[in-house]
């Protein structure tokens, strides 16, 4: 450890480039957030005035925090190499609350102000979760399989965002095709764009130029778009203690997305702290996860309804030698762009068909990336997980208006979607157990679906006592099948073989 101060700089060239990447980040995110609110059917007062501020407010305190740490950092091991962490609105969490929480409680209630302070209350939760998980984050990332919770998220991504994105595409496929273009040439192919502008940013604006040229987007767009720029006070709001009485309530079943999309956010921190710490800088996981719960939970306070986490995206900032400069600068640009209205007028000027090819590989990363980060015999875990989300964007696209439709389609459809998020963990960690051949884990895992069932936690529409009694039963028939092969011993050979035959396919 270092006596000697050091002369840590607050902002030096490398930060520019890293500034621009975060920002680029960053700026797709708030978007994304706008557009789909707006489409959703939230009020522009509300997504502008209130949703977009507080989001603000999170990535200020977080950025200015790791800035902070980052002088810490470089007077504690006496260097000025060091870069702080990128922070910002945790993407595949902000799709699970966009499309889990907020659009389901939007739907049920009518009312799109009572959706947000749901949206608000289930935020604040889910900072606070992510705060108690920063003293037992180990723990859980242990004992929860990584198959079966990355499984479940990419069912959410390969159906609410890969698919309901590529439809949008297609809606406007003049434009919409090329911007995919552009996405799978450099974001896929990693090929540059000329004068090595980043591919997102490079196919926003073309994307959005050309849908104007040709007269597939209407002017008018770029009126409206003006007209949001004015003056957004950022101040607190109690909408978050208004949402809890229902979210405690009525809709006490959406904790089934804002918990393991929580704890799938606090591991998420974990992997990009330990990257960041592969590379040169070490930061503490625990204090880390913590700050992105605090953060979340500011941002709640402020009008925000999604999480934050720290970004992989760090590592390529230390890569650009990049220092706290660029942090900063992100924290109080967004602050003055929420402010006024330079989102807003983004967010309405630019076509949704241009946006949604970004998030199609937005959605393809996070399936792939359930695949990437599992050992190969664990695929079907994967694949197992993924499964219930499709039967909730069925329900959740269709039942409302052709129930007597999906219903003759099949009457599981519905009842698998609802409580989908926790009967694609169950479901995948059951097979993660049995191809671990742990069936003392895979019988208990299978006694929490008949609990879980029991309750309404999953197959039903709301809690109650013997919500779905069948469905328990079911489970529990399901856990004692494997209570017989804890006892009865298996052929350890024939698994492997079988293991073996399905990774050379």
């Amino acid at each position: 450890m270092s006596t000697k101060r050091v002369q840590y700089p607050w902002y030096k060239k490398e930060d520019t480039d890293a500034f621009f990447a975060l920002f680029q980040n960053n700026l797709a995110n708030f978007v994304v957030i706008a557009v789909s609110m707006l489409g959703m059917g939230f009020p522009a007062e509300i997504v502008f005035g209130k949703v977009i501020p507080g989001a603000a407010i999170a990535v200020l305190v977080g950025n200015l925090y790791y800035a902070y740490s980052a002088n810490r950092l470089a007077q504690k091991e006496g260097r000025i190499d060091v870069t702080a962490l990128s922070y910002g609105i945790s993407t595949p969490v902000m799709f699970i609350f966009l499309f889990g929480v907020l659009l389901p409680a939007k739907q049920l209630t009518n009312d799109p102000e009572l959706a947000w302070k749901i949206g608000l209350a289930a935020c604040l939760i889910s900072g606070l979760i992510e705060v108690l998980v920063s003293f037992s984050g180990n723990w859980i990332r242990n004992h929860l399989p990584r198959a079966a919770m990355l499984g479940a998220l990419a069912g959410v991504a390969l159906s609410f965002i890969a698919g309901e994105m590529l439809f949008k595409t297609f809606e406007l496929p003049v434009v919409g095709l090329l911007v995919l273009a552009i996405i799978i040439i450099g974001i896929i192919g990693k090929i540059s764009m000329p004068f090595k502008i980043p591919s997102s940013l490079f196919a926003i604006v073309i994307g959005t130029v050309l849908a104007y040229a040709l007269g597939q987007a209407n002017t008018a767009k770029i009126s409206e778009g003006l007209s949001h720029v004015g003056f957004y006070p950022i101040l607190p709001t109690f909408g978050a203690f208004e949402g809890m009485s229902y979210l405690f309530g009525p809709l006490i079943a959406l904790f089934a997305v804002v918990l393991p999309i929580t704890i799938y956010n606090a591991i998420e921190t974990m992997n990009n702290v330990e990257a960041m710490a592969a590379a040169g800088d070490s930061y503490d996981v625990r204090e880390c996860q913590a700050v992105d719960g605090v953060g979340t939970m500011l941002g709640a306070l402020f009008g925000g309804a999604f999480p934050t986490t720290v970004y992989i995206a760090s590592v390529g900032s230390k890569w650009m030698q990049a220092g706290r400069g660029y942090s900063i600068l992100n924290s109080i640009v967004y602050i003055f762009a929420a402010m006024f209205g330079l989102i807003a007028a983004m967010s309405a000027i630019i076509p949704v068909a241009v946006i949604a090819p970004i998030l199609v590989f937005v959605g393809i990363s996070m399936v792939a990336t359930a695949f990437q980060s599992n050992e190969i015999k664990y695929f079907p875990a994967v694949a197992l997980a993924m499964l219930p989300y499709f039967a909730n964007y069925i329900m959740t696209r269709f039942n409302g208006k052709a129930a007597e439709v999906v219903t003759g389609v099949s009457s599981g459809i519905v009842p698998l979607g609802q409580g989908a998020m926790f009967t694609g963990i169950i479901l995948g960690a059951i097979a993660v157990f049995i191809i671990d051949r742990d069936f003392k884990k895979a019988t208990v895992f299978s006694f929490v679906g008949a609990l879980f069932s029991f309750v309404g936690l999953m197959h039903a529409p709301s809690l109650s006592l013997g919500a779905a009694n069948n469905f328990a039963l079911g489970y529990i028939i399901m856990g004692l099948f494997f209570t017989y092969y804890i006892y009865a011993g298996v052929n350890d050979e024939g698994i492997q073989q079988k293991n073996q035959s399905f990774s050379t396919d």
